[in-house]
């Protein structure tokens, strides 16, 4: 291996950091995206049970804000029924969606890195293949070729271009899986949040005077960023 990097010369080594950098965010993200992490599939279910009769404690609340992300957006919503147990619709709307739009930005953190990654990654493979171009024009002279330097420099073209590629491509395909699965969690959450919403609604009010449904609880969708190599024309 150490005979590799010496071959392909000084340009591999920023890709070496890059290849470091996103194997540890693809396990971190791994880790931090399963499902009993985001959305565990029954603790709607469970929270709904639990506030049938009443709103529960503080400390019980503050376990499901732990429980995962989607806890937290539960929670907030069952501490602003705390402080206001008449809580309009639209307020208890607005806390789910400002709980929302922190849980998604937990669910997006490192995949702008990974996503720089995935599309810097062959262009510094780039950049090492006309570095052993260089190599390679610098090994003709006016008296003749210089076989050592011009081998160095197709080494330094060839395995810099293969690298860069190897680092770009499984960084490109976590990236778009994590991305699929936060869409997926984001319309889980959504779904919770407008079923806990109904249940603290007509906890709140009396029979026969709820307001008008004023729409579903809406989770702002991820933040749209343009898909790593698409940006070059």
């Amino acid at each position: 291996m150490f005979s590799i990097i010496q071959a392909a010369g000084w340009p591999i080594w920023p890709l070496l950091l890059c290849s470091v950098v996103a194997l540890a965010l693809i396990i971190e993200r791994v880790v931090s995206l399963r499902a009993a992490r985001v959305a565990p599939p029954s603790l709607i279910e469970e929270v709904l049970g639990v506030t049938q009769l009443q709103i529960p404690s503080g400390e019980v609340v503050g376990k499901l804000a732990e429980n995962s992300l989607l806890g937290q957006v539960l929670a907030a919503g069952l501490r602003a029924s705390q402080a206001d147990p008449r809580a309009g619709e639209a307020r208890l709307r607005q806390v789910f969606e400002l709980a929302g739009r922190h849980a998604i930005h937990q669910m997006e953190r490192y995949l702008n890195t990974l996503g720089t990654i995935a599309a810097a990654a062959p262009l510094l493979g780039l950049l090492g293949t006309v570095v052993g171009m260089i190599e390679i024009f610098g090994s003709q002279s006016p008296t003749g070729n210089n076989p050592g330097l011009l081998a160095h420099g197709i080494s330094i073209a060839l395995y810099n271009t293969a690298f860069g590629l190897i680092v770009a491509i499984p960084s490109l395909m976590f990236y778009r899986y994590f991305r699929g699965r936060i869409e997926a969690y984001v319309v889980d959450m959504e779904q919770a949040s407008e079923r806990l919403l109904t249940h603290l609604v007509n906890r709140a009010m009396p029979a026969g005077a709820h307001a008008a449904n004023a729409g579903p609880v809406t989770v702002p969708p991820p933040v749209a960023t343009p898909a790593p190599g698409k940006a070059k024309a």
